[in-house]
This record gives C-alpha cells, sequence and structure tokens, in this order.
C-alpha cells in the first residue's frame, strides 16, 4: 500500500510539473538557485527577510526602489558600490563590494531578490544582466 502512495504522489509531481510553461520551468529553476547564491553571498548582510541593517545596510523589501534602479542592478551586484544610496528617504552610507559571480549566477540572484520580501518582478534572465552591465557607470 505503501508503495501504490508513493507511486502516486511521484506520478502527480511530474504531471505538475509537466503542465507548467518553459517560463514557469525557467523562473523557477533561476529563482531556487538564486536563493542559494543569496544565502551564501548576500543574507549576511542583507539578512534572511531582507531587511537590511539599520542605517548601514538597505532593505532589499522596496519594490518601489527596485523597480526605480532596475537597470542599474546588475550593475550593484557586479561591481559594487562605495556610494551613498538613498532609497526612502533613508542614507545608507555601507559598502557594499564586489562580486566575482558569473553573468548567469547575477540572473538568478537578482532574479531571487525581486521576487522575494515582497517583490514580485519576474525573470531576470543572463541577457538582460549582460545588457544591463553594457550601461554601467
Amino acid at each position: 500500500m505503501k508503495w501504490k502512495v508513493t507511486g502516486f504522489l511521484a506520478l502527480f509531481v511530474v504531471a505538475l510539473i509537466a503542465c507548467q510553461s518553459d517560463e514557469e520551468l525557467e523562473f523557477a529553476r533561476y529563482y531556487s538557485a538564486g536563493m542559494v547564491i543569496y544565502q551564501s553571498k548576500c543574507q549576511n548582510c542583507h539578512g534572511s527577510d531582507g531587511k537590511g541593517l539599520a542605517a548601514l545596510i538597505p532593505a532589499l523589501n522596496n519594490p518601489a526602489h527596485l523597480k526605480a534602479n532596475y537597470s542599474s542592478l546588475a550593475c550593484l551586484v557586479k561591481y559594487g558600490s562605495k556610494s551613498s544610496i538613498n532609497p526612502d528617504g533613508k542614507t545608507f552610507g555601507g559598502e557594499m563590494p564586489a562580486t566575482d559571480l558569473p553573468n548567469v549566477d547575477i540572473a538568478k540572484v537578482l532574479t531571487y531578490v525581486t521576487n522575494s520580501f515582497g517583490n514580485k518582478m519576474g525573470t531576470i534572465n543572463t541577457q538582460q544582466v549582460e545588457n544591463n552591465l553594457k550601461d554601467c557607470k
């Protein structure tokens, strides 16, 4: 009986996955891989809940700020920042270090961040990251 239930559940999961579109599958892959990257590279400063650290490190749960700076997010992750930022009138002067992440991992972590902590911005793919990195200042 146990094997019948397990087999049924496995069949159900396979059927559920088969019903997802290519875009949904890509989002799921980017999001889940991005979560792992976030936990190892970003969470120490920005927190497991994306709320940042007082006046030192900005929160990532600010959809308006992320949308307003959407095209520069890849630059921030790749090259870091030494200048202060001012979301919602709060000034954060902490330095964000550059990373050595490849573009695909930047796309994954940005997909995770822009779809967690109250954000819902869809998949950020590698091509978008490459295009945005060309415009870094």
